[in-house]
Parts: C-alpha cells; sequence; structure tokens
C-alpha cells in the first residue's frame, strides 16, 4: 500500500516556515521504515486509517533525527538540498525536529493506546541516547566495533523494531514470545542497514551515488573503518586519520588488505543474515505466512542493496 503520510494540513497555517521547512525535508525521502510498517500490517489486517497514523509516527522520529543529525555534524546537504539548519538557520531546525516529536506524542494520545505511547515514547529515548553516545565518539579512533554495534542498535535499531512490533500492539496482541522475536529482527535490520550504509562512505555498492569518505573526513569512525583498522598499528591509523581518497586509504592500508576485510565483513553480515533467518523460522510458527514472506527478503535489500 502506498501511502502519503505527510500533508500539508498537518501542521498549522499561521507557521508558513515550518510548512516550508517541511515541505523539503519530506520530498525526496525513501520512506522506508514506512514501508516496513506496511510489510508488518497488511498481512494483519491492520485499517487504513491505522496504518496512516503508524506510517506517519515513525516516518515524523526518523526526519526529527535528521534534522537533529544534520545540525550536530553541521552536514550541509540532506537529499540532495541544503540541509534545513544552513537554509532555515539552526534555531528552526532544532525547533522543527521538536515539534515532529511533539506531533507523534499528540496523535498518540487521540488514538489511545497506552502501550504503543510507552513503545514510542522509549523508541524517542533510545534513539536520542544513540546520538549523544555516537556524538562522543567523533575523532576517537580507538573505537571499537562494539560501541558502533550499541550505537546502531539504539538509533537504526530502534526504529526498525519499533516498526516491526507496533502494528502488532495496535492490534492489541500480546504475545511476549511474538514481541521478543520481532524486536531480535529489528535489532538485525538495524546493525545491516547501518553497516551497509557505512561501506556506501567506501564507494561500496554505492548505486545511490552517496558523497564518499564523509565519515572519515569529518572524524567519525563508522562500523568498515573501525573494522579496517581493528589489527593495525598506530602508525598506520596516524596516516589513515589523513586520508582525503580512496586511492590514499589503498595506499595506506594495502588495497589486498582492504579487499580482504571487505570479504571478511561481508562473511560476518552473512553470518547476521542467517541467524535473522533462524528467528524469521521461529516466527513462522506465530504469525501469518503473508508477514513472513514480507520480511523474508529484507536482509539482501538492505546489506546487498538488492532490489526486493
Amino acid at each position: 500500500m502506498s501511502l502519503k503520510y505527510y500533508q500539508s494540513s498537518d501542521f498549522p497555517k499561521y507557521l508558513p516556515k515550518l510548512n516550508g521547512l517541511y515541505d523539503d525535508l519530506f520530498t525526496g525521502g525513501k520512506g522506508f521504515r514506512s514501508k516496513l510498517v506496511s510489510f508488518v500490517a497488511e498481512p494483519l489486517g491492520i485499517d487504513k486509517k491505522t496504518l496512516l497514523l503508524l506510517c506517519q509516527t515513525i516516518e515524523f522520529i526518523h526526519n526529527a533525527s535528521l534534522l537533529h543529525d544534520d545540525l550536530i555534524d553541521r552536514s550541509a546537504l540532506r537529499r540532495n538540498k541544503t540541509a534545513a539548519w544552513l537554509k532555515y538557520t539552526p534555531e528552526y531546525a532544532v525547533l522543527a525536529g521538536d515539534y515532529l516529536l511533539a506531533r507523534v506524542m499528540v496523535n498518540l494520545s487521540s488514538y489511545g493506546n497506552l502501550e504503543l505511547i510507552q513503545k514510542t515514547a522509549q523508541t524517542i529515548s533510545d534513539l536520542l541516547e544513540g546520538e549523544w553516545i555516537q556524538d562522543s565518539l567523533v575523532h576517537d579512533w580507538s573505537v571499537k566495533a562494539s560501541q558502533l554495534d550499541q550505537v546502531h542498535k539504539l538509533k537504526t535499531g530502534s526504529l526498525f523494531k519499533w516498526c516491526l512490533v507496533a502494528p502488532f500492539i495496535a492490534q492489541e496482541n500480546k504475545s511476549k514470545e511474538i514481541y521478543e522475536i520481532l524486536n531480535e529482527l529489528g535489532v538485525i535490520l538495524g546493525l545491516l542497514f547501518q553497516r551497509s550504509d557505512d561501506l556506501l562512505d567506501f564507494d561500496i555498492r554505492n548505486a545511490e551515488g552517496k558523497a564518499i569518505l564523509g565519515d572519515l573526513k569529518s572524524g567519525y569512525m563508522n562500523s568498515f573503518s573501525a573494522y579496517l583498522l581493528s589489527e593495525l598499528s598506530r602508525p598506520i591509523v596516524e596516516d589513515y586519520k589523513k586520508v582525503q581518497t580512496l586511492d590514499d586509504i589503498y595506499n595506506v592500508v594495502g588495497k589486498n588488505y582492504f579487499i580482504d576485510k571487505l570479504s571478511q565483513f561481508d562473511a560476518e553480515n552473512e553470518e547476521l543474515i542467517a541467524k535473522y533467518n533462524h528467528y524469521l523460522l521461529e516466527l513462522s510458527q506465530h504469525a501469518p505466512k503473508a508477514l513472513i514472506e514480507n520480511l523474508k527478503p529484507l536482509p539482501e535489500l538492505l546489506y546487498w542493496r538488492k532490489q526486493k
């Protein structure tokens, strides 16, 4: 189902600058998180009004985080357009992000499902905690993969968990066993998505043409950088800090070493995909077959960037 989760009527007309900012922000996004909600909600027979609320909720949270992230990271572009903090001032970007989160709680309160409100509040809390930890790791060149996994579980994984669990909560399904499996699936999808996204920074499977080495140049060790440097000596790490191009990286660490580490990184994530499929098999004992079919292709899509 294709839903337009953002309407200009969702926000006061007497705040034209806010509406203009949201028009820029929401235009051009993939809406993957709302699609993920639909993948779960449709086999459960969720009505269209509730589905719209769920899709809107997750997209409002996600886009609020983008407004705040771009300001914190001083990113100049978002979806090939000037970032909101540059176009509308940092103050407006912060207020616009806060307002989206406030609207989430207003909308959910009107819906009246306390468990859904609690789950959403916890998701927002996890997201902000992850951002806080991530910001503390900038210019820390001794970051371990386990630290980054913690960040990714809190930031990316928390939203994916919400996408999978929220339709069940909206349906007032109280199965603790189903919730636990869905949470595990969401964590794995979040890790796969973020690790794949980190590879784009090295122009690996970068079909969308994302700018390369953005993380590295801003002093942030993403998951593949941490993996790449985990066995290298301090002098090599010091040289790595100064690289400006992919050729510089190959010269510093050795191209064959780079290729070998990429193969190992991919292999570890294939193991994570196998773990996902194991959990999916467990879920198949409790959930509709159509739901399992919807969820099955997601790891390949998110990590290998294959189409569903």
